[in-house]
Order: structure tokens, then C-alpha cells, then sequence
């Protein structure tokens, strides 16, 4: 271990200020924590940019990525303590057995690892918390330790009778093996879900059949197959645990339950909605060890970055993030805000839901049943001093005037619409009822946005697109005749999916002052578009070709996710 302290090593390596480290510090001595977390916490500081720092304070190598867990651990070491201590024992690449850690503080707990295992000269690395727990998933999942799925089916289908029976909703899933049948399952399908990062889970009712498929990086996969007359037994499981009504069927429902996998806590909004066959249920899975994003890890190009940023320093108006339902929008609006959180400004939100807590920022949550809906809300707010307000989503006419008038009285305001591309931004704007100059006036700039899939590193294949793909999609035959391309493969470590992981690509509308004379005068969206071309502005599909030139994406998915 070298004499440096973590906040020296982070301000020269990465130029953090002190001013930063000593706030933090600050926090530490008053509510406790260790120091690089609450930089993290605060998106100060990437987790990867921390543990490089850690590795060098105490002379450990980092591994982002473990090799197979150490299959003889399972017998020797207990669940919890792994849990507790957040390390496993693996081994590397290259084949050497090491016990992966996240916090070096914790050594003396991987040295009793190693011991116990008989392991004389292990190595000890630092490794990402979701490498960790993806481990200890390997080593202690239901499936190696209780019934496979197809086991836990077939025990159902031999007792179509089989009760429910109450579980503590607090306590760890992994832990559940020696629960009822179903209730195993539904511990497997929380399980399969959280290890595979998916965000969705879906339960879908037929005439002879049960469909459970999960959504992995914006597409759905087939997850488990049960028979049908598992099907009120698993939904009523769910409702117990959301506590929903089980006795009403016929009507929509909707509510929320809190989990826990190993080290990973999972806040569950369930929704369900009444079929021909039975109540169809819908799991939206919010990771609550997910660590805010900073505007460098979005994805934006070089340029895109810095005119966003300059963007988002402006003391007054509107900036709108346009794009479907999971397109990464709330993500985009969390980082800018984190930018901008500081101790001299006020910033406050109004959401629905609220997915991400900030220390420093005042976050409401809409609830339309007692009258909090975003326009009372937002009335609300503006009474409240602030210098930078969050708009959930702009909804319906009173809420977009409201925001107008708010930026128009040197407030920033970010909100979100649903829209294809940014220029469609004014469109819709216009069409909720709010007037052409008002709009001129107030935006500064509208985002469209669409997340695609990364192409697995370990398995990724050079590829040339035949010509016949590039003319169906509007390309040159020659367009990538001096890039080399990739296409997916598949591989154990993605799961064999091809992809791992998604990033963002963007367009960015920035309204000049040409623009907003077009806006004014009411020219219709094609027109404005046009003029933001010829000032520079790069559209989805040119951006996603970026992705693609520099070998992070394919083709297909770029056009997949613009071409809706």
C-alpha cells in the first residue's frame, strides 16, 4: 500500500477537485461510508475510475472481468459471508485461483477465503460489484442448489393443488429453497431475472399455455414455459407480495414490492391487466445498486457532448429529451442533473415514478389520486425558488404552459415527450395548444435518443454487408468500403445473445435564432428540419453509423431501433 490517501490519488489521476473530496469527506464524518462510494453515489466518480484508483493505493490488480467461479467454494464457504464481504473465488484467465473483492479494506476477509479453500498462493484482484455478485449467482443459484425450473414444473404439475404459503418479503430469494413449489418458482424467475440484468418480466396467459419471457437490453427472450393452471397460483404469489387485492380479477391493478437477490436490491413495480385467459401481469425491474450515469458514459460524440453541456449551463429555458418508452430518457436527464447539482443551486422534480434518489435534490412524486398531477405540481414548484426544475413528463396543454412560463421567467426546465425524432418536439408542442412564439421563445433544445445494443467483445466477427442490405436501407454500396465491420455472434459470455450491454445514440435540435424565425412563422416540421441539417445537426440514423464505423454496433440494430 503506497503513503497516498484515495482523495490524492483521485485528484491526480483523474483531476478531481479537492473541493469535491473534501465535501464528501464531509459527509463521511457526519453519516459514515467510505469515501470513493459516496463520490460514486453522488456520479462524481465511475466505479471503474475508483477501483483503478483503489488498485493503486493498495497495490491490487483490477479485473473487470472474472473468470469461472471456483466450483469447490460452494461446499467450503457459506453464502452469507460472501454476501457480507461482496467477494468470490475464481479462477482467472490465465487459470491463476485469486478471491475477487470490491473493497480492499475487506483483504483480511479473502485472506480467510483462501485458507479455507487451501488455496497457499491465491491472488487478490478488485473487481466491479456486478462481476461479484454475477459470481456469487454462479456459485449459489437456486438452480444448483434446489430443483432446476423444469423440476420445479413438473413437482406443480404432479400437485395442480399446491398452496401458497407466506415467505418474509425482506429476506434474500436466494435464501427460499425450501419453500412451496410455486413460490420456488417465482424465487427462480426473480432469480434468472436480476442475474441476466433484465428489466422486464413479463407473464402472459394463453388457452393452453403460460409464457414467462424477460427483457434483456430492449428485447424480450423466452424465460420459462409452466402449464397453464399455474397461472392463478403464480399471480396470486405476486399480488401477496405486492400486496394487490387477489380476490379482484377484473380490473386492472397496479403496486410495488422491494426484493433482494444476494447483494442486489430491486425495487418491482408490478402492473396487471385482465385477459381472455386470465390476468396478464407485467414486472418493471429498477435496480437500486445502479449508479448514476455522468454525461461521458452516455454515449454522445465528442461534439454532441460539448454542445449539450454548454446547453445545459443556460440560466433559463426548456431542454426536452424526446424518444419512445425505454429509450433511455430518465437516464439522460439524472446525468445532466448531476452535473449541474450543486450547493448553489435549487433543484427540484416532480416524477412518476421517482427511479433514482439524489442527495441534494428535492424529487415528488406525482399521485394523481389525491390531485398531485404534474401541472398542480409544477404550479407548485415555481413558488419554491428553483433554479433548475425536472418535469417528468409533458403531458397535456396545462402542463406545457406552465413549463413555458417557467423557463420564460428564468427557470431551466427538462422534461421528456414522446416523439420519433427532436424536430417533432415543436410539433407536438403546437399541437397540445401552446402558441408558435412561446415555443421560439422558451426551447433551447430538444434530444432524441435511442439506446442499441453493444456487440459482445470476446465474440464479435468482421463482417461485410452484402450489397443487397445496404440498398434496402437507403445506403451506398460503397458507404463502409474503408471501415471494418462486426456482426453479432453469441459466446458464454454474453450469453450467447451477441450483444452485452446498451448505449445511447443521439440527435441533438438546437434552436438558433433562423430557427426560431421558422418556428414563429409557423413553417411546418419538414422545413425546420431541414434548416437544422444545414446547421450541423446529425440525425439518429448518421449518429448510429458512427456507432457502427467504430465497431460497437451492427447495422441491424442501428436500423431497428430508428426505424420505428
Amino acid at each position: 500500500m503506497n503513503g497516498e490517501r484515495l482523495g490524492e490519488i483521485l485528484e491526480r489521476r483523474l483531476g478531481l477537485s479537492r473541493t469535491a473530496v473534501e465535501d464528501a469527506l464531509g459527509r463521511q464524518k457526519h453519516k459514515g461510508g467510505r469515501l470513493g462510494e459516496i463520490l460514486v453515489e453522488r456520479g462524481q466518480l465511475s466505479e471503474a475510475d475508483l477501483l483503478a484508483a483503489l488498485g493503486e493505493q493498495f497495490g491490487l490488480e483490477v479485473v473487470t472481468r472474472l473468470g469461472e467461479p471456483a466450483a469447490e467454494a460452494r461446499k467450503r464457504l457459506p453464502l452469507p459471508f460472501l454476501k457480507k464481504c461482496r467477494l468470490v473465488p475464481v479462477h482467472l484467465d490465465d487459470g491463476r485461483p485469486a478471491v475477487a473483492l470490491h473493497d480492499p479494506a475487506l483483504l483480511f476477509a479473502a485472506d480467510d477465503c483462501a485458507r479455507l479453500l487451501g488455496w497457499d498462493e491465491a491472488a487478490y484482484v478488485l473487481a466491479p460489484a456486478g462481476e461479484i455478485l454475477a459470481g456469487i449467482h454462479a456459485l449459489y443459484d437456486l438452480e444448483s442448489h434446489s430443483e432446476a425450473a423444469e423440476q420445479v414444473i413438473e413437482h406443480i404439475e404432479a400437485r395442480p393443488d399446491a398452496v401458497l404459503s407466506e415467505m418474509v418479503l425482506d429476506s434474500d430469494l436466494l435464501d427460499d429453497a425450501g419453500e412451496a413449489p410455486v413460490i420456488r418458482l417465482v424465487n427462480l424467475m426473480f432469480s434468472q431475472a436480476v442475474r441476466d440484468r433484465a428489466s422486464d418480466i413479463h407473464i402472459e396467459p394463453y388457452r393452453n399455455r403460460l409464457k414467462i419471457r424477460q427483457r434483456i437490453d430492449g428485447i424480450l427472450y423466452d424465460m420459462l414455459t409452466p402449464p397453464a393452471h399455474v397461472h392463478a397460483a403464480l399471480v396470486s404469489r405476486i399480488k401477496v407480495m405486492a400486496n394487490l387485492d387477489i380476490a379482484e380479477k377484473r380490473l386492472p391493478q397496479d403496486g410495488r414490492m422491494e426484493i433482494r437477490i444476494g447483494a442486489v436490491a430491486v425495487d418491482v413495480r408490478v402492473s396487471t391487466l385482465p385477459t381472455g385467459y386470465g390476468e396478464r401481469v407485467v414486472l418493471r425491474l429498477l435496480y437500486k445498486s445502479s449508479v448514476l450515469k455522468r454525461l461521458t458514459d452516455l454515449g454522445m460524440g465528442d461534439d454532441t457532448l460539448a454542445q449539450f453541456e454548454d446547453l445545459i449551463a443556460a440560466p433559463h429555458g426548456i431542454i426536452l429529451i424526446t424518444g419512445p418508452t425505454g429509450s433511455g430518457k430518465t437516464t439522460t436527464l439524472y446525468a445532466a442533473l448531476a452535473t449541474l447539482n450543486r450547493s448553489d443551486r435549487n433543484i427540484i422534480t416532480i416524477e412518476d415514478p421517482v427511479e433514482y434518489r439524489i442527495e441534494g435534490i428535492s424529487q415528488m412524486q406525482v399521485n394523481p389520486a389525491i390531485g398531485l398531477t404534474f401541472a398542480s405540481g409544477l404550479r407548485t414548484i415555481v413558488r419554491q425558488d428553483p433554479d433548475v426544475i425536472l418535469v417528468g413528463e409533458i403531458r397535456d396543454a396545462e402542463t406545457a404552459e406552465i413549463a413555458i412560463q417557467a423557463a420564460l421567467t428564468g427557470h431551466l426546465v427538462f422534461s421528456t415527450l414522446h416523439t420519433n425524432d427532436s424536430v417533432s418536439a415543436v410539433t407536438r408542442l403546437i399541437k397540445m395548444g401552446v402558441e408558435p412564439f412561446l415555443i421560439a421563445s422558451a426551447l433551447n433544445a430538444a434530444v432524441a435518443q435511442r439506446l442499441v445494443r453493444l456487440l459482445c467483445g470476446a465474440c464479435r466477427q468482421p463482417f461485410t454487408p452484402p450489397a443487397e442490405l445496404l440498398r434496402s436501407l437507403g445506403l451506398a454500396e460503397d458507404r463502409f468500403a474503408s471501415t471494418r465491420l462486426y456482426r453479432a455472434v453469441g459466446c458464454p459470455e454474453c450469453r450467447r445473445l451477441g450483444y452485452r450491454g446498451r448505449t445511447g445514440i443521439f440527435e441533438l435540435f438546437v434552436l438558433d435564432d433562423a430557427i426560431r424565425t421558422l418556428v414563429t412563422s409557423g413553417r411546418e416540421a419538414a422545413a425546420i428540419a431541414a434548416a437544422a441539417r444545414s446547421a450541423g445537426m446529425r440525425t439518429l440514423v448518421e449518429d448510429g453509423l458512427r456507432r457502427i464505423e467504430a465497431g460497437e454496433t451492427t447495422i441491424e440494430e442501428v436500423f431497428r431501433v430508428t426505424r420505428l
